[in-house]
């Protein structure tokens, strides 16, 4: 039997024991911090070296320069082209989907002119150069590919650099693809700190990018909490979460999965199950123990269901939600008969899936939207990842003569109530 835990929205311990469940400790292990910082500093201070000896030593390779670590766009395409029809078709159609949504997001900038002719607006621009960092080795996150570098392809980044470890000297054909798929620009099989530092601070091969996006381990998210102000990052993402809002009226089976696809992710993942049904819940619960015998990753999928899921039974729907948007989940179910009546009540949520068939999987590949989402309840104040993400706004002030008259005196009073002199003297001397 799966030990998940059982809470009751009527128990009179149910405040402490959800606060017990949410809480998620992200603080950085001193060793990895340490690490972190001397190889973020030797890399600043000693470029292609230093990667190339990080490199050669945590991926067991004999690489002689950076040179050997980058791989000709030739390899890419070769990589596209030598994949089975199917998933050659996949990747093709999950691109396809990536691309089309990510096109409705872009922003074009805006312009108005005021009476006394002054113009005001702004300008919306893309960054000139993106890093994407890509998992390696028998880990294979195509799908991951995709969805960082289509969108910073359509807000027309001019270059997209990918790094990505390759362990032994093991590549992953379907990551390659993906990549070739997606126009990266350059791609260097490096990982770890010493990637993020490359991408960070530039080295003789590799050009210094302004935004740092994809996921990595303890030691990349380090990395990258530790040079953003340099360049910029994502964000720093904690496990993966699941949160299904169920009125029983869903196969129980499919709930069950649902919650696994989150689960098998790894331990820390967080898996949960809301509903007024005491009954279904108890089916869920038998669903979960039909069904965790025949996962592959079964034991990563129980350690994560017993030490962070949890089935809740609360007293209606309207309750649910309310519980939902306390949660602010990065992946939140609508398993419900009529789950149109629920979404605008739905306030903080990394992503919606709306009824039984919008399994969260189609959108970690090939909905459309990003699985780029806000973790750890940071949806109550963070997006996907998106276009906007790969652009940035600037301010147009245009100030006519009249204008300069009118401003200048406001400006000028303000100023001088600051304490700012300079400010309202530069105000004045525009006046008539």
């Amino acid at each position: 039997m799966v030990a998940i835990q059982r809470l009751d929205s009527q128990s009179p311990d149910f405040e402490q024991r959800l606060e017990a469940l949410l809480a998620f400790e992200g603080a950085q292990d001193d060793k990895i911090e340490q690490t972190v910082v001397a190889i973020l500093a030797d890399v600043k201070a000693r470029g292609d070296a230093a990667v190339v000896e990080y490199t050669n030593r945590f991926d067991r390779l004999a690489a002689p320069s950076m040179a050997a670590l980058e791989l000709p766009k030739a390899e890419l395409q070769a990589a596209l082209d030598g994949l089975a029809a199917e998933r050659r078709a996949a990747l093709e159609t999950a691109a396809e989907r990536i691309r089309s949504f990510h096109q409705k997001q872009i922003q074009s900038g805006w312009r108005y002119s005021e009476a006394d002719g002054t113009v005001l607006g702004q300008m919306v621009t893309p960054l000139d150069r993106v890093g994407l960092y890509v998992p390696g080795g028998k880990a294979a996150y195509p799908s991951s590919v995709l969805m960082n570098a289509i969108p910073a392809k359509v807000a027309g980044v001019g270059e997209l650099i990918m790094v990505v470890p390759t362990p032994g000297g093991e590549k992953n054909a379907l990551v390659l693809a993906a990549a070739c798929l997606a126009g990266v620009d350059r791609v260097f099989t490096i990982g770890g700190a010493q990637a993020i530092a490359a991408l960070a601070y530039g080295t003789e091969s590799v050009p210094q990018v302004d935004k740092i996006v994809g996921p990595g381990n303890a030691y990349v998210a380090c990395a990258k909490r530790r040079v953003f102000g340099r360049v910029g990052i994502d964000m720093v993402a904690g496990p993966s979460e699941i949160l299904v809002l169920a009125d029983g009226s869903t196969d129980p089976d499919w709930v069950a999965m649902d919650l696994f696809s989150q689960a098998e992710h790894d331990e820390l993942a967080q898996s949960i199950l809301i509903c007024p049904d005491a009954a279904y819940i108890e089916q869920v619960q038998a669903s979960l123990d039909k069904l965790l015998p025949t996962m592959p990753r079964q034991d990563v999928i129980r350690a994560s269901l017993e030490n962070r899921g949890a089935l809740i039974r609360v007293r209606n729907l309207e309750e649910a939600v309310a519980l939902a948007n306390r949660v602010a989940p990065e992946h939140l179910e609508l398993s419900l008969a009529e789950p149109d009546a629920w979404v605008d009540k739905i306030r903080h949520a990394g992503a919606i899936f709306i009824g039984a068939y919008t399994s969260e999987s189609l959108g970690d590949y090939c909905a459309g939207p990003n699985h780029v989402l806000p973790t750890s309840g940071s949806a109550r104040f963070s997006s996907p990842l998106g276009v906007y993400d790969f652009q940035k706004r600037t301010s147009l002030i245009r100030v006519s003569p009249a204008g300069a008259q009118r401003l200048g005196r406001v400006a000028a009073v303000l100023a001088d109530g600051e304490g700012l002199p300079a400010h309202a003297q530069s105000a004045r001397y525009r006046l008539a």
